[in-house]
C-alpha cells in the first residue's frame, strides 16, 4: 500500500460509513475533521445532536459517537489501513472525543475488524416483533466476545433479572410519555409524514414500528402516545432477549468504549442473522439506571440494553450529508 494520504473521495466514503452508526433518536451527535498531512481523523461531539432533557450528562452522546468511531475503525481496516485510536486525546478540549491515525498497511492482527464491514450498511434498528426463538450458544459467545474486545462486559438478562429490567423499562416509558422535557426531545427528532423539515436526522414515521398489542418487549413509542394514521398493531415476544453492556466505571471514556462495543456487537449480530433494537428508557432516568444491574455480577454500571432476536430487519433512517459533518484540512 502507498503511504500517501488517501484521496478525499476515500476520506468521504470512510466518514459516510462511520455515520451509518446508530445514535439515540438518530440525533447523530458527531462531527469529523480529517488532516491530510498527518493522515489523522478527529471525532468531535456535535451539540446539534444533544438531548438536553433525556441526556443531560451527554452519556448517550458519547455512546453514539463511540458507535461512529467503531464504524470508522471497521471502514479504515476494510480499506487496508492500520490505525491507532486514542480516546479523549486533549483533556482541555472535552468535545474532542477521539483521534484515529492511519499509520500504515493493515497487518491482519487478531483485532482486525475488517470482517465486520459488510454489516456496516445493512445494520438497521428493527422495531418489529422478533420470534420466540432461543439464541444459539455460539451466537451468544460471539456477541460476548465482540464486547470484550472493546473492554466492555456483555451479559444476557434472565429469570428475575430479566423481569426487573422489563419492569424498569416500563416505568421509564410511562414517565417519558408524561414528561414535557422528554416530549420536547422526542418531538425534535421524530418526523411525521407531513413534516416539512429536511429529512436528514431523527426517526421518520415509517421507522416507528407497529404498536405493541401484547407481549413484553419493551418498545419505545416514538409517536409519543399520539395516533398515527395507518399504523398497525402487532404481537411482540413474551420473553425478549435482552443483552446488557456494562463497565466498571462511569466516565466519558467508558461511555465511548461502550459505544464501540455496542456497535461491534450490533455488527456481529447482523452478520449472525439477528435483528436488533435498543432499550434505553430506564438508562435515561438516574434513579432507574442503577437497579438495572445484576447484583450477582461484578459490573457496576449498565451503559446500554440491546434487544436481539430473529425477525424482520429494520428500515434505513436518514443521515446528514457527509459535507455537513466532515471538514478536510491540509
Amino acid at each position: 500500500m502507498s503511504v500517501q494520504p488517501p484521496p478525499d473521495e476515500v476520506v468521504t466514503a470512510l466518514v459516510r460509513d462511520a455515520t451509518a452508526a446508530p445514535s439515540m433518536h438518530n440525533a447523530q451527535p458527531w462531527r469529523f475533521q480529517y488532516f491530510r498531512g498527518r493522515r489523522v481523523f478527529h471525532l468531535r461531539g456535535d451539540l446539534r445532536g444533544s438531548l438536553p432533557h433525556s441526556d443531560p450528562e451527554q452519556r448517550a452522546l458519547h455512546v453514539g459517537c463511540g458507535a461512529a468511531l467503531m464504524n470508522l475503525r471497521v471502514a479504515v481496516a476494510h480499506e487496508g489501513w492500520q490505525a491507532t485510536t486514542r480516546l479523549l486525546p486533549a483533556p482541555a478540549d472535552p468535545m474532542l472525543l477521539a483521534s484515529v491515525a492511519l499509520t500504515g498497511p493493515l497487518d491482519g492482527g487478531d483485532d482486525d475488524p475488517a470482517a465486520l464491514y459488510p454489516a456496516v450498511s445493512t445494520r438497521h434498528t428493527s422495531r418489529y416483533p422478533f420470534a420466540e426463538t432461543p439464541l444459539p450458544d455460539s451466537v451468544r459467545t460471539a456477541l460476548t466476545d465482540a464486547a470484550r474486545r472493546e473492554h466492555v462486559s456483555l451479559s444476557f438478562a434472565s429469570g428475575w433479572h430479566l423481569q426487573a429490567v422489563l419492569d424498569l423499562a416500563l416505568e421509564a416509558e410511562a414517565r417519558n410519555l408524561t414528561d414535557s422535557g422528554v416530549a420536547a426531545d422526542l418531538a425534535r427528532f421524530t418526523r411525521r409524514a407531513d413534516d416539512t423539515r429536511p429529512a436528514t436526522e431523527g426517526v421518520p414515521e415509517h421507522a416507528f414500528g407497529p404498536r405493541r398489542r401484547i407481549g413484553k418487549a419493551p418498545m419505545r413509542d416514538f409517536a409519543g402516545g399520539e395516533p398515527v394514521p395507518g399504523r398497525p398493531a402487532a404481537d411482540f415476544e413474551t420473553t425478549p432477549h435482552l443483552a446488557l453492556l456494562s463497565t466498571g466505571r462511569d466516565r466519558p471514556e467508558d461511555w465511548l468504549r461502550t459505544g464501540q462495543a455496542m456497535e461491534r456487537v450490533l455488527l456481529q449480530a447482523t452478520l449472525e442473522g439477528l435483528a436488533t433494537s435498543f432499550v434505553t428508557q430506564a438508562l435515561e432516568w438516574h434513579d432507574l439506571r442503577w437497579p438495572l444491574r445484576d447484583p450477582m455480577s461484578g459490573s457496576a454500571y449498565v451503559q446500554m440494553v440491546l434487544r436481539l432476536g430473529y425477525g424482520r430487519p429494520g428500515t434505513q433512517t436518514p443521515r446528514r450529508p457527509v459535507p455537513d459533518v466532515l471538514d478536510i484540512e491540509p
